[in-house]
């Protein structure tokens, strides 16, 4: 099925900016809804169900992903985490893009049920500006520091398998390189013609008589 929305997959390592950038991006652009995953961690101070997290307890999200609800999931740590397909199809059917903030398998996982989906990958200029932001936020001790360089380090072993990728040295030029990879995907031969219906039936009916 041909959807009018697009589905926007951003993937980032720690320190790279991600989460700033689609803040800014769905700030600017009201047609872009925010995919908010499902888990059954317990929630944290502050945290508000349906903002962060949509919370579940692990009966509920085992039986949503035994009704075949979940478009990827994961579990980390003890908890489960998942993607609403039914929510994200209902998006796109009604023409809102959506983002899936995702690390790089579960963008892998979606890519190969739905190889419409865009990759985007949110690159920091390097390695070592990676390590003086996570270092200049001042929310991790050394050794966690540590450990999200050398995750980083293994997540941007992945960057062949993104469609675009968006470098973020300067913050403004990176959120519009972002924003023209949406222009660029609504503009999709089959999201456009999934838009005008008129004009892809002329365009059927033209072709018939060729």
């Amino acid at each position: 099925m041909t959807y009018t929305g697009s589905m926007l997959m951003v993937v980032a390592p720690s320190g790279a900016g991600k989460s700033s950038l689609v803040n800014a991006l769905l700030k600017q652009d009201k047609d872009i809804g925010l995919s908010v995953s499902f888990t059954t961690r317990s929630p944290r101070p502050g945290e508000v169900n349906g903002r962060e997290y949509n919370f579940l307890s692990e009966a509920e999200f085992l039986e949503r992903k035994a009704a075949g609800d979940f478009l990827e999931w994961a579990k980390v740590h003890g908890n489960y985490y998942g993607t609403s397909k039914s929510w994200i199809e209902s998006q796109m059917k009604n023409g809102r893009d959506v983002i899936l903030e995702i690390d790089w398998q579960g963008a892998r996982q979606v890519q190969a049920i739905i190889p419409e989906a865009i990759w985007i990958f949110i690159l920091p200029p390097s390695i070592q500006t990676l390590e003086d932001r996570l270092r200049h936020r001042a929310q991790d001790d050394e050794a966690t520091i540590q450990k999200r360089v050398a995750a980083a380090r293994e997540e941007l072993t992945h960057v062949a398998e993104a469609n675009y990728l968006v470098i973020n040295d300067d913050f403004d030029t990176a959120l519009a390189e972002l924003n023209h990879v949406v222009l660029a995907s609504r503009l999709r031969k089959n999201s456009q013609l999934a838009r005008h219906q008129k004009l892809a039936q002329e365009l059927g009916a033209s072709n018939k008589q060729k």
